[in-house]
């Protein structure tokens, strides 16, 4: 057969979705499966978001703008205005969901064998986008003992090169659940003006911030208008990961012209998803406070949990719905396999994501694993009961 290319079999497999295959047959052998391994929330969507496709009368589904309806950007500029950040439609594309939006700027910013920098562990997909335009993830790596907060700015200085062309962080963080502090965002903000860098922040999990503390987010930074882009979505803020609405937002106008040709290529984003995520706009705010409440309820319930098995280190997350978990095993990925292959309880398992594929340093993570807390009180415990109970007997065959 004709040859692959050496991009696509760079490809690393998600360890948010490899082990599908495994959880599909052991559904298919009766066991249920409890989904830790992925963000996807049970919460429901906001019905005026329901609503407005349900009730609209279009006649014709037709393309729309290149950079999203009008009238969406203009009524989320108005949300970010609300949030204190100070932006026009203009600045606004909106995108295929925030995946697209991450990866046209990756192809807008960097050329082959460029380089950006990333805390790790990182969002997996991060290192995905880059290797399919043949850019280099540099990471600074960031520790549980610590709580993943932001490492060193020397560490950061120290690794910028020639080839450097911007800093990526995830904030609250996605995998660690780490909220970035002000002073840590302009602490970055000055290293990119200094270096002279692009600041990319993936904002999506912007909403979810817990225990009194505020999320700050990059576009408040006046200084950095040219550095700055901000890479947002609808699928977490209205657990809404099927309309695949995100967006990008930067006052950099060659940047955004140039994204803009990426999006060109693709047409536009889809139109019915467009008129749900504007209409979601109009959530009140006790839809949040309610959805914030019950994730600090799941993730106290999980965390309190982890901490009572013996061997397990976990840090208490500062903001989106995920954690990183050290388990007392040298394997996460085998491990994990194995849970779904060959253990259950009363014809029940747990799925979980093993966390090397969050880091691009080699052997790191290894005997870790992301959970997403996305499940409701009881599921969190009867999971946490599974995987005490797997560790317990996995850890007497491992050796």
């Amino acid at each position: 057969m004709p040859n692959i290319s050496t991009k696509g079999l760079s490809m690393p497999e998600s360890p948010i979705r490899k082990l599908v295959p495994f959880a599909e047959a052991a559904k298919k052998r009766g066991i249920n499966v409890i989904h830790l391994n992925i963000g996807q929330p049970d919460i429901k969507t906001p019905q005026v978001a329901l609503d407005a496709v349900k009730k609209n009368a279009i006649t014709t589904l037709s393309y729309s703008k290149t950079e999203g309806n009008d009238s969406y950007r203009t009524k989320l500029a108005t949300y970010y205005l609300k949030h204190g950040i100070e932006i026009t439609a203009e600045d606004i594309l909106v995108t295929t969901g925030a995946s697209e939006g991450l990866s046209f700027v990756i192809g807008s910013i960097a050329d082959t064998d460029d380089e950006i920098i990333v805390p790790e562990p990182f969002y997996a997909n991060y290192n995905s986008f880059s290797i399919a335009f043949g850019v280099n993830v540099v990471p600074i790596v960031s520790k549980i003992e610590t709580g993943f907060a932001l490492p060193s700015i020397t560490d950061f200085e120290n690794a910028i090169t020639a080839k450097t062309k911007a800093i990526l962080i995830c904030n609250p963080n996605n995998p660690t659940g780490y909220l970035y502090s002000e002073e840590e965002i302009k602490q970055l903000a000055h290293l990119v003006k200094k270096h002279d860098l692009f600041f990319i922040v993936d904002e999506v999990y912007r909403e979810f911030v817990y225990d009194g503390k505020e999320h700050y987010s990059a576009l408040k930074e006046k200084n950095i208008d040219d550095h700055c882009i901000v890479i947002d979505s609808v699928s977490k803020r209205y657990s809404m990961c099927g309309a695949r609405i995100g967006c990008v937002i930067t006052k950099n106008k060659t940047l955004k012209n140039t994204i803009l040709k990426f999006m060109q290529a693709r047409l536009s984003p889809p139109s019915y998803a467009q008129i749900a995520s504007e209409a979601a706009l109009d959530t009140p705010q006790e839809y949040f406070d309610e959805v914030i409440a019950e994730y600090v309820l799941r993730r106290d319930t999980l965390i309190q949990g982890l901490n009572k098995i013996s061997g397990v280190k976990v840090i208490s997350p500062q903001g989106a719905f995920y954690c990183i978990v050290e388990l007392p095993i040298k394997d996460s990925d085998t491990f994990a396999q194995w849970m779904l292959e060959h253990f259950n309880i009363a014809n029940e398992t747990v799925m979980v994501a093993p966390a090397a594929g969050f880091y691009a340093t080699e052997g790191l993570g290894k005997n870790q694993i992301r959970i997403a807390y996305v499940l409701d009180k009881e599921t969190l415990k009867r999971a946490i009961c599974i995987l005490e109970q797997a560790l317990k007997e996995y850890r007497l065959n491992e050796d």
